[in-house]
């Protein structure tokens, strides 16, 4: 039986739900191993041979390899668990969430510092604001790619 999520209609969003945390738990417990210093150095020595010690799908591994963190947030990843590839990478929170619009560092910083995202236009999916689909990726960065 399905819930009604009405929140699913948040663009820009993932939720974290009961539902992403059942389909993310091996993807977020490998995230938790890399607080363990051996942990760290171990995946960073072969990427690959410690992902397959995790029962994460293919999929799951290849969004990690690809330090995609949205597509491991669609996966079940949460973000704060996800931090920790990031800081492994040796990346800044700022960092990996720049990344994950499309802006550069400094550009998110700005955003940030500027009051974030207006809610006008990014109510739900198909209004006109920034976080829609059909505006990302935002910065900089993301235009490059």
């Amino acid at each position: 039986m399905s819930l009604n999520k009405p929140y699913l209609d948040v663009p820009g969003t993932i939720i974290f739900d009961a539902e992403q945390s059942r389909k993310g738990y091996w993807l977020n417990q490998f995230c938790m191993s890399l607080m363990k210093a051996e942990n760290r150095e171990r995946f960073k020595a072969d990427q690959r041979t410690y992902l397959d010690e995790w029962p994460m799908s293919e999929e799951q591994k290849q969004a990690v390899l690809a330090r995609d963190l949205n597509w491991c947030m669609r996966l079940g990843g949460n973000i704060y668990f996800l931090a920790k590839i990031g800081s492994t990478d040796g990346k800044s929170f700022q960092q990996m969430a720049g990344s994950m619009t499309g802006m550069t560092e400094e550009e998110y910083r700005n955003m940030m510092i500027s009051g974030g995202r207006s809610a006008e236009g990014n109510r739900v999916v198909g209004e006109d604001g920034d976080a829609q689909a059909h505006r990302q990726p935002q910065g900089a960065a993301g235009k490059k790619a």
